[in-house]
């Protein structure tokens, strides 16, 4: 299905109610996504002793977090540029079965490198949800009608962060980790069913109907394949007591050579099956996956190019996912993961000034809206990432030192303003300049954290705290639509799929970035205050507690919070600059999306 097969639903300047439907269900799916990025906020403990991980041993559990964050942002410019290319319910519909096929892995997982590679393909599928839900706004409504439906993509992808945590507390409390990813299993196959059938509705073109002309009804033997190596993983995976303890059975079970568990006859059943299955999609005339059609796909969107920069992102985000922020801003192999993105971005350049068909279209960019939205995306990351860590880890240190879950339930505050913030964004953009309700915004945020470098040791739990909270979600609700409204009003329509994902990228880089930058001025206020504080035993006389250490110590990492809280009030404040000075181009308009480009320049 091309891009301009999905369009004829609307005609006339009116949505049909089978495309606000499919909008609808792909917004559902963003919002699961982005629940899973933060499910493993309270499962995370119990999925490290679940694959061998001893709990003491935290640092070790760091690739299941980054390894989904790297499938997220790395793959997403490539992903992008296909929703261009093969069509946005084509991209939905794989990147469903993607991130289903991942929470499958995942669930199943029993060791690190397993529970890793299922995470990554979760992030991949996962990601490449947003570039495409935003793509598809962008055919359904014209420019001036985009502002609410953004806002409200926004919102839902917002509304997952807070359902996130608290849909892993309540499986966790009536079953284990591995429940969670086989409802995100449930989940993604029943949300890419709904929205290819829902696409199924619309009228097709010429084009499609030869398209559908060609498909098989059904592909038994692919199935047959695809049933009987997920089968046979699934035993290689779980080892059942069962099977491995019968006397026939159980020498499926026993290695060839060494303890591996795929040097076993169901580990050699399970690759022939997967080689078979691959072989069968290549080769067959109509099989259950067009794999020679999507390898062309991957061609057409210059997967060289996509692998060049998926290295130079995956560079960065090493170098920051891999340290420890309380001592270090790169991790000690951290500057040659630097080095390697810069030499993989410079090469990056190099093949999209030679390339036919580069990944990103030469002149995607090239307006200021377009190339000035990642910018301001940058900045509001590095800002929202403060909220987001540092506001739980000061309930920590201040009212619940103890307790992880009441700590993490005072962001909610936060979150629940969110999306309610970016709805409003959404509306506002209709009558008022992007620019202006994206500073508006962000100035709102600043301010809230201005607020919260007031906050002392108790008052998280006064009612004044609610102020700042609800102040800084707002605000930061108000910039996201206005700044995918101007990345999509100044870009091309045959663009808008990898324009879309490399805001997104902008963002959690700058995510990282902040989080590490911030990190380390907040630790230098912490260390300066710490210096003022008198010994231990002159301050307790020799005993092994004394409240007034203790409360030297935390009036020390308030300090250090508070520090962080105005390095992200500065990110914020200079994210609005960037919005009024880059997108004062952008106004409403009644315009069509063709006339609003060309007279963008």
């Amino acid at each position: 299905m091309s891009p301009s097969a999905e369009r004829p639903a609307t005609q006339g300047g009116t949505v049909s109610r089978t495309s606000r439907l499919l909008l609808a269900m792909a917004a559902v799916a963003v919002a699961f996504a982005a629940a899973d990025t933060y499910v493993v906020v309270l499962a995370l403990p119990d999925m490290m002793t679940g694959v061998g991980v001893p709990i003491d041993q935290l640092q070790r559990a760091a690739p299941i977090v980054s390894g989904f964050l790297l499938g997220y942002v790395a793959m997403l410019p490539l992903i992008g540029r296909i929703a261009d290319l093969r069509g946005r319910v084509p991209v939905l519909v794989m990147a469903l079965v993607v991130f289903a096929l991942g929470s499958l892995i995942t669930a199943l997982a029993y060791d690190m490198p397993s529970i890793v590679a299922g995470r990554f393909l979760q992030g991949v599928g996962g990601g490449g949800l947003v570039p495409a839900t935003l793509a598809l706004v962008a055919d359904l409504y014209p420019v001036e009608r985009r502002g609410v439906p953004l806002g409200i993509v926004s919102a839902v992808q917002e509304i997952g962060s807070v359902l996130g945590p608290l849909f892993g507390a309540v499986v966790l409390s009536v079953s284990d980790w591995r429940a969670i990813f086989a409802i995100n299993l449930a989940v993604g196959l029943v949300l890419a069913a709904a929205i290819r059938a829902l696409a199924g509705t619309s009228p097709p073109s010429v084009d499609e109907r030869a398209q559908r002309a060609s498909r098989p009804h059904l592909d038994l033997v692919g199935l047959l394949l695809a049933l009987l190596t997920l089968a046979a993983g699934a035993v290689v995976f779980l080892r059942p007591p069962s099977l491995m303890r019968d006397l026939t059975w159980g020498q499926l079970f026993i290695p060839f050579a060494g303890d591996g568990r795929w040097l076993t006859p169901i580990g050699a059943a399970t690759i022939a099956a997967l080689v078979l299955l691959v072989a069968w999609c290549w080769f067959a005339p109509r099989p259950l996956l067009d794999l020679r059609g999507w390898v062309r796909v991957l061609v057409d969107a210059d997967l060289v190019g996509a692998l060049l920069l998926a290295a130079a992102l995956g560079g960065v985000i090493l170098a920051f996912a891999t340290a420890d922020p309380k001592i270090e801003v790169f991790s000690p192999r951290g500057r040659w993961y630097l080095v390697g993105a810069i030499v993989a971005a410079v090469a990056f350049a190099w093949h999209v000034r030679r390339a036919d068909n580069p990944l990103v279209p030469r002149g995607a960019l090239r307006r200021t809206p377009a190339w000035g939205a990642l910018l301001v995306s940058f900045f509001v990351g590095a800002a929202l990432i403060a909220a987001l860590i540092d506001i739980p880890l000061f309930a920590r240190t201040t009212v619940y030192p103890d307790d992880q879950l009441p700590a993490a339930l005072v962001l909610v505050r936060f979150l629940l303003a969110l999306p309610v913030g970016a709805v409003v964004g959404g509306y506002l953009i209709r009558t008022v300049p992007p620019g202006v309700v994206t500073a508006v915004g962000m100035l709102m945020a600043a301010a809230g954290f201005v607020l919260m470098t007031r906050w002392g040791l108790t008052t998280i739990e006064e009612p004044v705290a609610n102020v700042a909270l609800i102040t800084g979600g707002l605000g930061f609700g108000l910039a996201l639509a206005p700044v995918n409204a101007a990345l999509l009003a100044f870009t091309d329509d045959d663009a808008h799929g990898v324009a879309s994902a490399f805001v997104v990228v902008a963002r959690m880089v700058g995510m990282l970035v902040g989080i590490s930058a911030l990190t380390t001025i907040g630790l230098r206020r912490y260390y300066s205050e710490q210096l003022a504080i008198p010994p231990v035993q002159e301050v307790c006389d020799g005993r092994s507690r004394c409240k007034e250490f203790s409360d030297l110590l935390r009036v020390a990492g308030i300090a250090q919070e508070h520090a962080v809280f105005w390095g992200a009030a500065g990110c914020a404040v200079v994210a609005a600059v960037l919005a009024l000075v880059l997108f004062r181009q952008v106004r409403p308009s009644r315009l069509s999306v063709r006339d609003a480009i060309g007279s963008g320049g």
